[in-house]
């Protein structure tokens, strides 16, 4: 049994013999699908990418809108306090007025 292979004829000796006998494969539809694939990949990506930026964007009004809420019951509440005093000082300068006018 040989472990090498060897050549007869000189010119054999540059090339290999074996692929005479293998058919060529035909990649281009391979290659067109790796290329849709890659594609749709990126696709996905930036919808993904959006998606994160916009879900960010809404977590951020979301953190303002409660920030602001917060502050309109505080300022609603500081009003109602401020009017009532002004209603009591108002009834106060009355009084006042009335011990003036006695």
């Amino acid at each position: 049994m040989k472990d090498k292979r060897t050549y007869i004829n000189k010119k054999e000796h540059g090339e290999d013999m074996t692929h005479e006998n293998e058919s060529k494969i035909d990649t281009t539809p391979i290659q067109l699908l790796t290329e849709q694939y890659k594609a749709d990949i990126k696709k996905y990506q930036d919808r993904e990418t959006l998606y994160i930026k916009t879900q960010n964007q809404l977590d951020g009004t979301k953190a303002i809108v409660m920030e602001m809420s917060g502050a309109i019951r505080q300022l609603h509440t500081e009003n109602e306090d401020l009017k009532a005093e002004v209603s009591r000082l108002l009834e106060e300068i009355q009084l006042l007025e009335m011990k003036i006018k006695k």
